[in-house]
């Protein structure tokens, strides 16, 4: 199959800093060089890698660099990474924004656009004048427009305010305005960036909608860039990470997110022995605590995967008698949300001889809504608190489509399972 969309060792070069003496003499000698002599761009090779957490050497960075790409015909490509990665530099290049410092770009069919709130929108034009506007903006005849005027209006759900100029829109407002002109022009390749985060869930939900539409019913082809991983999850088939300005992973969705997930992440893992802000008799002790999830350790939890708490018992006194542990859950708001104990099990454990052993606790899952949260742990010996520390571990539920319906439910605390008849 024939790709619609071909990236050939394409890099992106940026100067860092302002715009001050010598700007104008550095571009001179790169024009010099480039354009008169047909040498290669010297600061090529003193640009660095694209990490905006360090301090370079240098003031040329690549905000992209050696990116190989195919996209065919239908395909719904998600585009993840962390901020600053290179995520709509890439898009960018693709819309024609800017133009690569290096490598080639090919692409077949009309492109629509969709890169940033109220991109091509004037201030003091209607929303149904900015429609014409940007309408012939990205490509569309007249009467094309007038053909589909009304059903833009009504995707964008802002018929009330059409006529009003647009600068007394709410950002949501003007998304959904250049967003249903975007999805209406029929594009053999539709682009749209992180936008989608402004509106509210129902026009998320109704966008959507519209880009499978597009991509399934219609064969064209989607580049999707967002950081809700439900939504990307639900509209693509395959993804890539960009990390650094490169990319680091190509496959089905599925792979790549749970791979985003995993990167970048610390990994969750205290060591309590010198920990000494405890209360109790301090005759048992807590050494490492470590999560686990998706059978890494990770400071990530899904809330609708398995999830182990291991926790290392210090007994260097020698103590013997029964074992009571228990674990407190709060939120970031310090509300207690949950205890958890093998008190509530009725499973008892004789302390072990040994210096230190271990515990672990086991959850099918944790339905907690997207957000942190913090752990205490208890120990009891035979009825007496021997140690007890209130938030000591910490970790962060990420946001996933636990019912299975295709959205994401981040209200309250907990998420139930649960099934609905009518009788």
């Amino acid at each position: 199959m024939q790709p619609v969309i071909r990236f050939e060792n394409v890099g992106k070069l940026y100067r860092l800093g302002t715009v001050g003496t010598g700007t104008l003499s550095h571009d001179l000698r790169r024009w010099w060089i480039t354009s008169v002599l047909r040498r290669e761009d010297p600061y090529l090779k003193i640009g660095e890698t694209n990490d905006r957490s360090t301090k370079g050497s240098s003031d040329y960075v690549y905000a992209l660099r050696d990116i190989n790409l195919e996209v065919n015909e239908g395909d719904v490509l998600g585009i993840i990474g962390k901020n600053g990665a290179g995520k709509s530099t890439l898009l960018k290049l693709l819309s024609r924004v800017t133009a690569p410092t290096t490598g080639k770009i090919y692409t077949r069919g009309r492109i629509a656009s969709l890169l940033e709130v109220g991109t091509g929108f004037h201030p003091e034009l209607t929303g149904r004048e900015n429609i014409y506007m940007n309408g012939c903006i990205l490509g569309m005849k007249r009467h094309e427009i007038d053909r589909k005027l009304d059903e833009i209006v009504d995707f964008s759900g802002c018929e009330r305010y059409i006529d009003t100029p647009v600068k007394r829109y709410s950002s949501g407002m003007m998304v959904r305005l250049g967003f249903a002109v975007a999805a209406h022009l029929d594009p053999e390749i539709l682009v749209v960036d992180e936008v989608l985060a402004v509106g509210d869930a129902e026009f998320q939900k109704k966008a959507i909608g519209k880009m499978q539409d597009v991509s399934k019913g219609q064969g064209r082809t989607v580049l999707f860039v967002s950081h809700n991983m439900t939504a990307v999850r639900n509209l693509c088939q395959n993804g890539i990470i960009i990390k650094n300005g490169c990319i680091s992973e190509y496959g089905d969705i599925d792979t790549i997110i749970n791979s985003y997930l995993m990167v970048g992440r610390r990994s969750i893992g205290y060591n309590l022995s010198n920990f000494m802000d405890f209360e109790g008799s301090g005759k048992l002790r807590i050494g490492n605590v470590k999560i686990h999830s998706l059978g890494e350790t990770n400071g990530i939890i899904i809330n609708n995967k398995p999830v182990s708490i291991v926790i290392e018992i210090i007994n260097t006194r020698k103590q013997t008698g029964i074992l009571e542990i228990a674990l407190i859950f709060k939120n970031n708001e310090h509300i207690y949300v949950n205890y958890s104990g093998n008190r509530l099990t009725r499973q008892q454990f004789s302390i072990p001889e040994d210096n230190s052993f271990y515990i672990e606790a086991c959850f099918p899952e944790i339905p907690l809504s997207k957000g942190s949260y913090t752990i205490g742990i208890e120990l009891m010996i035979d009825k007496e608190l021997v140690w007890w520390a209130d938030e000591i571990v910490k970790f962060n539920v990420e946001e996933i489509d636990y019912y299975g319906s295709g959205d994401s439910w981040s209200k309250g605390v907990f998420l139930l399972k649960q099934d609905w008849h009518l009788l």
